[in-house]
């Protein structure tokens, strides 16, 4: 009996354990599901926490941003000169031939200065005897290109007029930081280092320089080229090829010495023309001198007889740039000589250099070589 109730008691206290067992899983069950759901619970929590901060953050650097737009917006916009500056370095030419170049910072223009200007009373043909009318003055005269410097400087010889060349625009001022004692500069509109424009910049920049007259020398005749020009601060334009009686014309304007009467003689030697070569108009340009077109005549033969091959060259190379410095150079030396033909043909194809797609100079350099060719043959048998 004993024996049987020991036995009961073990399976009791078995019995117990079992159910203190299972009632401590339920417990650890009913307890870790919770702690489970509560960590999940604050870790979705955190996650909103830090997308609404980013949120916040995204509108801040917007809000930022629509702040510096609109102060962007109402600041006012810097003034902009109208002046458009050329690129430099071997010249800014006339004519862009189709390229398009990048925006450049422009510099304010100057101030246009007025100068006291007389008024020129009606005249006859000027020739180079005129222009003993202002001997003792000084003149500044820029151009790059020798022929037409050589134009000017017989055209002017005798007259007892002073003439000193600059052959940029950078050695005309630095000839004026020394010596300003001038009361015209002729300015090239187009040279290499510092162009025209930029030297007369600079110069009607400079109050020692207020009594000097700058008057353009320029090929570009349209209104807006004129226009620049003004706005560079040039009072005058002269254009090439030079006139005789136009220069006069500035010269009387603004010498203001005395009021003499102005020149007045018909007397100028006639030249046969030829085929392409009109002497009369030439020899004209040169005031009358024969023997100075002679010279300058042969100054275009030793100059310019390759002038085709070296265009050719250009054109396939596309190098249009030297192709349309040249061109420039050849058009304003054939209308000094009288080569009409050749002049508006190399004008024909200077215009043509901004056809890119259907390259129409490449037929017309043929039409300049046949010009060019009688041009030699000509002025060979005039120079005899």
């Amino acid at each position: 009996m004993l024996e049987e109730l020991q036995n009961n008691i073990e399976l009791v206290a078995i019995v117990v354990v079992a159910i203190l067992i299972v009632a401590f899983v339920i417990y650890k069950i009913s307890t870790k599901k919770p702690t489970e759901e509560i960590i999940e619970d604050e870790l979705e929590k955190e996650t909103e926490e830090k997308a609404h901060v980013e949120d916040e953050y995204d509108e801040q650097q917007e809000t930022a941003q629509e702040e510096l737009v609109t102060q962007e917006e109402k600041a006012p916009e810097e003034p902009k000169d109208l002046m458009e500056e050329e690129p430099q370095g071997m010249g800014s030419e006339e004519g862009d031939f189709g390229v398009i170049e990048e925006e450049v910072k422009e510099e304010e223009i100057p101030e246009t200065k007025t100068f006291q200007k007389r008024d020129v009373p009606p005249h006859g043909k000027i020739t180079k005897e005129s222009f003993q009318d202002f001997s003792g003055k000084r003149i500044l005269l820029a151009e790059d290109n020798l022929i037409n410097q050589k134009v000017i400087l017989g055209l002017l010889a005798d007259s007892g007029i002073e003439v000193v060349v600059a052959n940029d625009g950078a050695e005309a001022l630095s000839i004026l930081q020394n010596d300003s004692n001038f009361i015209v500069i002729l300015m090239d509109a187009h040279m290499p280092n510092i162009d025209g424009f930029e030297a007369t910049r600079r110069i009607r920049a400079t109050p020692e320089y207020d009594h000097i007259v700058v008057v353009a020398l320029s090929g570009d005749t349209a209104s807006d080229d004129i226009r620049k020009m003004t706005e560079a601060g040039m009072s005058e334009h002269l254009e090439k090829p030079l006139k005789m009686d136009a220069l006069y014309d500035i010269l009387y304007a603004y010498s203001g010495d005395s009021e003499e009467e102005v020149s007045d003689d018909e007397d100028i030697v006639n030249v046969v023309s030829t085929r392409e070569l009109d002497g009369d108009k030439g020899l004209e340009i040169c005031g009358g001198d024969e023997a100075f077109y002679h010279e300058i005549l042969s100054e275009f033969l030793q100059t310019y007889s390759d002038s085709d091959q070296r265009l050719i060259s250009m054109l396939e190379n596309n190098d249009l740039k030297k192709a349309d410095k040249l061109l420039l150079d050849i058009i304003g030396v054939s209308a000094n000589i009288g080569a009409v033909k050749l002049h508006n043909v190399a004008t024909y194809i200077k215009d043509s250099l901004s056809d890119d797609t259907e390259k129409s100079y490449l037929t017309l350099i043929q039409q300049y070589q046949h010009h060019l060719k009688i041009l030699l043959e000509d002025i060979k048998e005039y120079q005899k």
